[in-house]
């Protein structure tokens, strides 16, 4: 694999005191990690929320109709509304002929109601095919709200799992758990009890890239993703040896200007912090776009991305970013078990990244706070 091939490049880099080479892999291999391809199936039939799900996952309202979806921020990933085997004329495993089985990498059956004989036919074929499959029952918001209006004394809890069980009797269903949810409501029920099992079965980098694109569901994805980000900080600080460097008030090194705004980026793009990202969450949540926007303190998060933003950020938080280096000096960064010969601006490129990191985090935080707060109030 590329990205292996890469990785192995960097480390014989270091072991030959490459400094120079070694940036330049690190400079590949994060390029390699924005490109890792995901293509995630989700069929069902007509009518299940599929096409909500779908939508849901990259974080708008609508979209018109298609069969293959982009993510708006990670065009690597590419989520597939697939028609339904019922809809076909096509047994389950012509279905999966059909439909071009092989180029995805997991896919997630919808059903509405109880899931059919189709669809564990169609469970059947996917898992010869050595592929992961998840059963999710769509719209539970839907189906508690009709059942509590014929019983508004009835336990939420016990509902759940009367649904739950319900959706999977006399379809011979041999998934070990069908997760329940709300495709309008992805922070409710059981969507980050899905979310927490494709982090455990998906391959590393695939899991990296899903969690990146994933819509902000809890506080916890959130510092999910910080955990992501804050693991390629050395790949960045260790690339940072390759670039031109521009000279900041407060600091005694210069920076890799493009580096930095690189970084923050990528960070922005993943905390759903990027301008199209803050309006589709407001088209979703209904809530203001300036009431999402007074959540942002970083100038980082509010302003367009550029060299002038960025010297400004760094030069008001020097102290800060100085006195973290210095503290850094004492504790060496490893890659390969290799400790880094880093220098006193790659160590202040370090912490900077963490800096941008933390303040971008803050303000994902505070926005997803925001709306969870605004979304239980009604």
């Amino acid at each position: 694999e590329e990205i292996v091939g890469l990785l192995l490049q960097v480390e014989t880099a270091l072991q030959n005191s490459d400094l120079s080479l070694a940036a330049q892999k690190a400079l590949e291999y994060l390029d390699r990690l924005k490109n890792v391809p995901l293509n995630i199936a989700i069929t069902g039939e007509s009518g299940s929320g599929k096409s909500t799900l779908v939508n849901a996952l990259r974080g708008i309202k609508k979209q018109n109709r298609g069969s293959k979806y982009i993510h708006p921020q990670y065009p690597n990933v590419k989520i597939w509304d697939l028609p339904g085997v019922g809809t076909t004329k096509f047994t389950a495993d012509k279905y999966l002929e059909h439909v071009g089985f092989e180029k995805y990498d997991f896919f997630i059956i919808v059903s509405c109601d109880r899931f059919r004989e189709n669809d564990a036919k169609l469970a059947k074929e996917i898992q010869k095919m050595k592929k992961k499959f998840y059963f999710v029952r769509s719209k539970i918001d839907n189906s508690i709200r009709d059942e509590k209006d014929g019983d508004p004394e009835l336990n939420e809890v016990n509902l759940l799992e009367l649904i739950r069980d319900n959706c999977s009797k006399g379809n011979h269903c041999f998934s070990p758990k069908v997760f329940l949810v709300s495709s309008l409501k992805l922070h409710l029920y059981e969507f980050e009890d899905l979310w927490k099992t494709l982090d455990k079965e998906l391959p590393t980098h695939q899991r990296n890239v899903m969690l990146l694109a994933l819509p902000n569901i809890s506080a916890d994805v959130i510092e999910q993703k910080k955990q992501a980000l804050e693991d390629r900080i050395k790949w960045y600080t260790l690339a940072s040896a390759a670039g031109a460097v521009v000279p900041v008030t407060g600091f005694s090194d210069a920076f890799d200007m493009a580096l930095l705004l690189e970084f923050a980026t990528e960070c922005k793009r993943s905390l759903g912090l990027m301008p199209e990202s803050l309006q589709n969450l407001s088209n979703v949540s209904s809530i203001p776009l300036e009431d999402l926007k007074a959540e942002i303190k970083s100038s980082l998060g509010t302003d367009q991305l550029n060299t002038t933003v960025m010297i400004k950020v760094l030069s008001k938080a020097a102290n800060y970013i100085t006195s973290a280096a210095a503290e850094l000096e004492a504790s060496p960064i490893s890659v390969f078990g290799i400790v880094l010969a880093m220098t006193s601006s790659s160590v202040t490129t370090y912490t900077a990244l963490k800096y941008i990191l933390t303040s971008l985090t803050q303000d994902a935080q505070q926005i997803f706070m925001k709306a969870l707060k605004l979304c239980t109030s009604v």
